[in-house]
């Protein structure tokens, strides 16, 4: 389709277009607020079910599970169509709400996130294989800069919505929330969503190797974050050695999960995956760090300490709304380019003014970062939908979120090692705070070059010729 031109905003919520946006944000939401929940509700849980050692896995199994769903969405959509897909998956997410809520053990609570994860990882990742298929092109950056509002939403009102039910009601009801929400989720779904629209005949059979290799990685990922830094390394090189050997073994299998060429730095899909995961191991740097580091140097208390974590969350959404109408195919290059520099120099302006003493530092390379992501992400992610294939644009759109998902795992983790490595548990002095940190930001900013890098490169291949496809006719 050609962008020659430009939808408003309010075209997303004619009556072409609401219900469907509606669906998505919702789909979105669900995933975003579940990110939060297991934080804020979870600790009153563990006073009340005990097993505090299990709480961290909490947010490990969720996560693990959500990738495992979203690898497979594409193939889960393209079997079962995609309302159907949908449904089931969310059924998947309610089992695993009740399940949670009605705990009476950790080990039950455990069983209930990863029936969450797992049912969510497919929601969201058959949601972004849903934008290409509803909406021109025109208005996909809208629809994403939609999706960046509900992630700010989510940043600030999640946990805050979470703590008052906890403390109000109780830590189920922040479980029991979630009810009426995939409820009205699967209503909608029900009469809105395309129904069936797999390839008569095909049966890809169930690709239990590659999830569960995929899953497996992902797992040691996570738990190289709580190792201490040797143990971690050996933890970390394990789980490459699984990734990798997941792409590669889908890459020969006769039906993929992963679009075709993915992650290999020779077309635009390929490098542009790159840096969809990319971006987030270097974002995750000050993310996992930035609000305990503020209240260890500079004595704030959370609520001020999340605010400034908080910063980065409102400059992506603001920063993805600002830049939704560029038309120009130059510009949007501009756009994918700059966003990896912004982050790089957030990360060196994040650690520059935390060395300084400098909150107001830090204010500005906050914003940076955010924007970062919010000016290039949308874009990136429209270029790689258009440069695949219509046999590929499902899984290139489902890989998107599980992609970016695995990001913040490993940068998480990275993060951790290099944080451990450095002596940050055990710093207690001002002085020994800075020289910890300083790696730890140091590779968040090296990360987030690679991914300027790797957008250098993808944006190069959109300069030889038009996209390979179109997306839905107007």
């Amino acid at each position: 389709m050609s962008d020659s031109t430009s939808g408003s905003w309010a075209e997303i919520f004619t009556p072409r277009y609401a219900t469907v946006t509606l669906i998505l944000c919702l789909g979105v939401a669900l995933f975003a607020f579940n990110a939060f929940l297991a934080s804020v509700a979870l600790p009153t849980a563990v006073q009340q079910l005990g097993g505090i050692a299990l709480i961290s896995w909490a947010l490990t199994l969720y996560l693990v599970f959500a990738i495992m769903g979203g690898a497979g969405a594409a193939l889960l959509k393209q079997r079962l169509g995609s309302r159907t897909a949908l449904l089931v998956s969310s059924a998947v997410f309610l089992v695993g709400t009740l399940i949670a809520a009605n705990a009476s053990t950790m080990t039950e609570v455990l069983i209930g996130r990863s029936f969450q994860g797992l049912g969510e990882g497919v929601v969201a990742a058959i949601c972004f294989a849903l934008i290409p298929e509803l909406f021109p092109s025109r208005l996909v950056p809208k629809v994403f800069g939609m999706q960046a509002v509900i992630w700010a939403v989510a940043a600030f009102g999640g946990p805050v919505g979470a703590g008052l039910l906890t403390e109000l009601v109780s830590w189920r009801a922040a479980f029991l929330i979630n009810v009426p929400l995939v409820l009205i989720f699967a209503t909608m779904v029900m009469f809105k969503v395309p129904g069936r629209d797999n390839v008569p005949g095909l049966n890809p059979g169930f690709p239990g190797v590659r999830l569960l290799t995929i899953g497996a990685g992902i797992m040691l990922v996570a738990l190289a974050g709580i190792s201490t830094p040797l143990v971690a390394t050996g933890l970390l090189a394990v789980a490459a050695i699984l990734l990798v050997g997941a792409v590669a073994l889908d890459a020969r299998s006769r039906v993929r999960l992963m679009p075709d060429g993915a992650f290999r730095p020779n077309s635009t899909v390929g490098s542009g995956l790159w840096v969809v995961l990319l971006m987030p191991i270097a974002g995750a740097t000050s993310a996992v760090y930035l609000v305990l580091l503020v209240q260890q140097l500079w004595g704030y208390g959370p609520t001020l300490a999340g605010a400034v974590g908080a910063v980065m969350a409102v400059a992506w959404s603001l920063s993805a709304i600002t830049v939704a109408n560029v038309r120009q195919r130059e510009t949007r290059k501009v756009l994918i380019r700059t966003g990896p520099a912004l982050i790089a120099i957030g990360m060196a302006g994040v650690l520059i003014g935390l060395l300084a003493g400098q909150i107001v530092i830090v204010l500005v390379a906050q914003l940076a970062i955010g924007a970062g992501f919010g000016i290039s992400n949308g874009y990136l992610n429209l270029t790689l939908m258009e440069a695949s294939s219509d046999n590929d644009r499902d899984r290139t759109s489902a890989l998107l979120p599980t992609t970016q998902s695995a990001g913040n795992a490993i940068g998480a983790a990275l993060a951790g090692v290099a944080a451990n490595t450095a002596g940050y548990a055990s710093a207690v002095t001002t002085d020994a705070i800075h020289l910890a940190i300083i790696p730890v930001f140091v590779l968040g900013a090296a990360v987030a070059g690679l991914a300027f890098v790797a957008a250098l490169r993808t944006t190069s291949f959109m300069t030889t010729g038009a996209t390979a496809s179109s997306f839905a006719a107007e």
